[in-house]
């Protein structure tokens, strides 16, 4: 159909339907595609057939340069190098995904508190119970002392970040450009850089440092935990935490990790004091500590240019002016360090804290104390101690060690109410060439007679029915007991004392009477009782376990630490409790692994131990051994107990010791040589002057200010103590046990038992108790005070001359008349001559006389006078003479 219209002619045609034309689309890309695809196919055929039939050849073909070029820079090769560069990034992302995957388990290691936990000192430190710090105990390896970021001085930190990471505050644990410069300048034939960032060489050191040294392909999957690592560690703290870590961590030289433990042996301060020159010769170390060591002389060339490197670059990075830097470089540093000291350099109470930290490896294991980080707070007072290093001091300054023949000694003194160590030297001096690091406080060493007063103890607390009991008046006869004791038995002074109270044999030490101490209660018990007292080591190596008896007088060996424990024991009234020298023990967590708790069990009655006391502590008893107030038996101010000993070898003393205390404190002192050589004087009260200083400071200036003891403080008397003149019974002790009465004649002037010999004017007949004695089963007869009843008169004999007398009584004058006696000397001298008038003694005239006397009969009298004149000499014979004076006319 068709129109006309003023502007043309048109037909309209009929529309298609949607459907068809869309079909018509699709066709027609179809068709192009196919066509595109044909004539792609159709260009391959024809290339290849361009191509050699051999694929070598081909292969060659398509490689030549030209043709090689040509594909690359054409639209197909573009299109190729894009796929090749999709897929190359897309494989690395899985591999780096799938290596962060595979290393993710190493990121439990570094949880918040992980790291810092594996960052922790090494060092670990003892002090004494006032917080005095005794020792560092840095180990035999490389030990670290870790403080916090405000303990690391400014200069320490910037010169750390000068030298090892100048871009610290930018990165996140990984520096691209660090690792460009540094490939850059090792290429380049510079200095040897590395590209590692400070948090990476904290990673390695914390977590890689046994694999650090691996620097070829088997260190690859090392550096990348590294990296990751490093990206964590950014993550989880902020970068003061992370430089104080590294600081605490990084090897300073030689044995020293960490910059406090650095600082503080060169230049003997903290590391937050450390000045410009200081701090930069310390940053300098970690690169290489070996070769850096200051103490390595060889090196210090290299220390020093590498500490003018720090410099220059805190100069570069603006953290100090160039004016500083050239005054540090002047700094004589080298000439600043200290002398490198030993492992022991000082240490205080060396003895005392190496017996500590024996304890702890025993209590806690050796790996544990190895390890470090423990902050060890002992029993010690350094007060006390430092008094105790200086009495020691001054008896070996004496002439007294070369006197006595001793060239070592030891001492421990005990806190009495808590059992705790208060003070121990184990030699006369821990530095003393050969034996000074030996603890002779700790060794075995006979105690001698000082093991007497735990064999009373236990003998006091008798209590069986039926059988004796002993308190310090009772007897035990000192006498010959071979028999008994299965060997010869004799006392220091080779003399028996017969008939002697315990308190008396005690005091001047005897032995037979302490070996019957020990028969009557049983060998056994009496040593259980003295290890239950704290003496655990007595008698208990090799051989000594078979002593028998000889343990009673100290025949076995015993640690001074043990004796005096067993000693305050006898202090604590019968109550033990274990020796301590531990007081706290914390982890480098802070943790507390160990403390100190009080424990006690009761061991002999209260009334024994009392008992014991009250014998040591008396002046009058021993003064027959040492006379009255002798140096530190008594004690100006402080009344304490106090027991002696010597040990011998061959009949001959070898060791010489004394033990005191008081309600307070406990001390004991040794002095011998540790190769047993006999002495040349064994005096047992030798120690004295040392337990008088001690315990004279101990307690008045010490223990009395602090309210731990007053003056005159003693031990309370037990409930049923019984009193009987100046002897003391337990509540269970029967007087009249076993006892008689009876008489015996005496000898006036021996005071022993009268004899045939014995004249009739030297007898006297006295009340003596009968007893039989319990070991030997034989009489005994108790005299009066100062009469023996176990030896015969050896003053007279039946030989003795009496003396003779001859009186005259001639006229003077009057009424008057001169009386004279005559004497003639007998076997003993003369003593005096008694003048008598009618049988009434009018004048006694000592010898030598003269023997005259004026005598005037009185008025009145009627009847004559009769004088007699009566000699007696000194052994108390007599002899008489009359004269008459006639009547008065």
């Amino acid at each position: 159909m068709g129109c006309n219209t003023a502007y043309g002619k048109y037909i309209t045609v009929a529309k298609k339907p949607s459907h068809s034309r869309k079909m018509s689309v699709y066709s027609n890309l179809s068709h192009r595609l196919k066509t595109k695809k044909d004539t792609e196919i159709r260009k391959r055929a024809q290339y290849l057939a361009t191509l050699p039939k051999h694929p070598l050849k081909r292969l060659l073909y398509r490689m030549h340069p030209k043709r090689f070029a040509a594909y690359w820079f054409s639209k197909q090769g573009a299109i190729m190098a894009l796929k090749v560069t999709g897929v190359a990034i897309l494989v690395m992302a899985l591999l780096v995904g799938g290596l962060f995957a595979y290393f993710r388990k190493d990121l439990d290691a570094i949880r918040p508190g992980e790291l810092s936990k594996r960052v922790q000192t090494t060092v670990s430190k003892y002090y004494d119970r006032n917080g005095a710090l005794l020792w560092e105990d840095k180990g035999d390896g490389n030990y670290k002392l870790v403080v916090k970021s405000s303990e690391l001085g400014s200069y320490l930190k910037n010169a750390t970040i000068a030298i090892e990471d100048r871009e610290f505050y930018e990165h996140n644990g990984v520096s691209p450009t660090g690792l460009m410069r540094a490939v850059l300048n090792n290429a380049g034939g510079g200095d040897i850089q590395g590209g590692s960032t400070l948090t990476q060489q904290l990673v390695k050191q914390v977590f890689f440092a046994d694999e650090a040294q691996n620097r070829g392909l088997g260190g690859i999957p090392r550096k990348i935990k590294e990296l990751i690592l490093a990206v964590e560690v950014e993550r989880m703290y902020d970068k003061d935490q992370i430089l104080t870590l590294y600081l605490n961590e990084s090897p300073y030289g030689g044995r020293r990790n960490g910059a406090e433990s650095g600082a503080q042996t060169y230049f003997g301060k903290t590391a937050k004091e450390l000045t410009l020159p200081e701090a930069t010769l310390l940053a300098s170390i970690p690169q290489n500590p070996s070769t850096y060591d200051p103490y390595n002389v060889a090196g210090h060339q290299g220390l020093i240019a590498r500490q003018h490197t720090v410099i220059n670059n805190m100069v570069d990075q603006g953290m100090i002016t160039q004016a500083e830097a050239d005054a540090a470089k002047k700094f004589p540093i080298i000439d600043s360090l200290k002398p490198e000291s030993t492992q022991y350099a000082g240490i205080k109470a060396p003895h005392f804290v190496q017996m500590v930290r024996s304890q702890l490896e025993n209590e806690l294991g050796k790996a544990t104390v190895g390890k470090g980080g423990l902050a060890v707070t002992t029993t010690l007072d350094q007060r006390i101690q430092q008094k105790l290093e200086e009495s020691m001091n001054d008896m070996f300054k004496s002439s007294i060690p070369n006197f006595a023949g001793f060239s070592n000694g030891a001492a421990t003194v005990e806190d009495t109410q808590t059992g705790q160590i208060v003070a121990l030297m184990g030699s006369r001096d821990f530095s003393y060439e050969g034996f000074g690091q030996d603890n002779a406080a700790v060794a075995s060493i006979q105690p001698g007679s000082t093991v007497k007063g735990l064999v009373y103890a236990e003998l006091f607390q008798q209590k069986a029915t039926g059988k004796p009991n002993y308190g310090s008046g009772t007897v035990l006869k000192d006498e010959p007991i071979d028999a008994i004791y299965g060997a010869k038995l004799q006392n220091a002074d080779r003399k028996f004392k017969g008939n002697v109270t315990i308190r008396t044999s005690l005091a001047t030490s005897r032995n037979i009477p302490a070996v019957k101490a020990m028969y009557l209660s049983g060998i056994n018990p009496t040593l259980a009782t003295i290890r239950g007292m704290g003496g655990t080591s007595y008698c208990t190596q090799g051989t000594e376990i078979q002593a028998g008896l000889s343990s009673a007088i100290g025949g076995c060996g015993i640690k001074q630490v043990d004796l005096v424990n067993a000693y305050a024991s006898l202090a604590r009234q019968g109550v033990y409790k274990p020796r301590a020298s531990i007081l706290e023990v914390k982890n480098s967590s802070g943790e507390i692994i160990k403390k100190w708790t009080d424990e006690s069990k009761k061991i002999i009655d209260p009334q024994a131990a009392y008992i014991v006391s009250d014998i040591l502590a008396d002046d009058n008893a021993r003064a027959g051994l040492f006379g009255r107030n002798a140096t530190g038996m008594s004690i100006p101010g402080v009344k304490t107990a106090t027991k002696t000993g010597t040990s011998d070898k061959g009949g001959f003393a070898k060791d010489i010791w004394m033990m005191s205390y008081s309600p307070a404190l406990t001390m004991g002192v040794w002095l011998g040589n540790s190769d047993t050589t006999i002495l040349k004087n064994g005096n047992s009260s030798l120690p004295g002057s040392i337990i008088a200083k001690v315990m004279g400071y101990a307690h008045k200036d010490v223990y009395a200010p602090e309210g731990k003891w007053k003056a005159g403080d003693w031990f309370i008397q037990p409930v049923g103590i019984q009193k009987i003149g100046n002897e003391l019974y337990p509540s269970w002790w029967n007087k009249t046990q076993g006892q008689t009465n009876a008489k015996m004649i005496f000898d006036k002037a021996s005071k022993k038992k009268a004899t045939a010999c014995t004249p009739d004017s030297a007898k006297i007949e006295l009340n003596v108790t009968k007893m039989v004695d319990p070991v030997t089963k034989k009489d005994i007869f108790i005299a009066p005070d100062g009469y023996d009843s176990t030896a015969d008169d050896d003053v007279h004999k039946c030989e003795d001359i009496k003396p003779s007398v001859s009186v005259t009584a001639n006229k003077a004058s009057g009424t008057a008349y001169t009386i004279t006696a005559s004497i003639t000397q007998g076997t003993f001298s003369i003593g005096s001559v008694d003048i008598k008038i009618n049988g009434t003694v009018v004048s006694t005239i000592a010898a030598p006389g003269p023997y005259t006397y004026t005598y005037t009969v009185p008025a009145g009298t009627t009847t004559a006078q009769t004088v007699t004149a009566t000699v007696t000499d000194t052994g108390l014979y007599n002899t008489s003479a009359s004269a008459t004076i006639p009547a008065p006319t």
